[in-house]
């Protein structure tokens, strides 16, 4: 990974660490936090960073619009959706409800003071 790539990394998995339990928060609202503070970050970067480092933060917290995870996931996130009394749709397959559960990161996340990138 390159330097800036590297950045928006961390601060996704910031915005992930802060997620409340029994809430959650979706790839795209992540992404919209980041780029807020660095101009750059986009779902599907979301997806890739927690992807290859989800296992350091509450990854299941960070969902896809409609409340979903990828299918291999769905099974180990659902005992922590239990654990954590996250509300959840009676649609199959197994999702956050949204309505009920959405943290709102572009406006509850707190923000590195300090990214180490300047922005001109």
């Amino acid at each position: 990974m390159d330097e800036e790539r590297t950045e928006l990394a961390e601060l996704v998995l910031d915005v992930a660490d802060q997620v409340p339990p029994g809430l959650a928060t979706t790839y795209g609202l992540v992404a919209e936090a980041v780029r807020a503070l660095t101009g750059h970050g986009h779902p599907r970067h979301v997806g890739s960073v927690m992807a290859a480092y989800g296992a350091e933060v509450p990854w299941w917290r960070v969902v896809r619009a409609d409340g979903t995870l990828p299918r291999q996931l769905r099974g180990r996130a659902l005992e922590h959706y239990r654990a954590e009394g996250t509300p959840l749709s009676l649609l199959v397959p197994v999702r956050v409800d949204l309505e009920r559960a959405l943290w709102d990161a572009p406006a509850r996340w707190h923000a590195p003071a300090t990214t180490g990138e300047t922005h001109a």
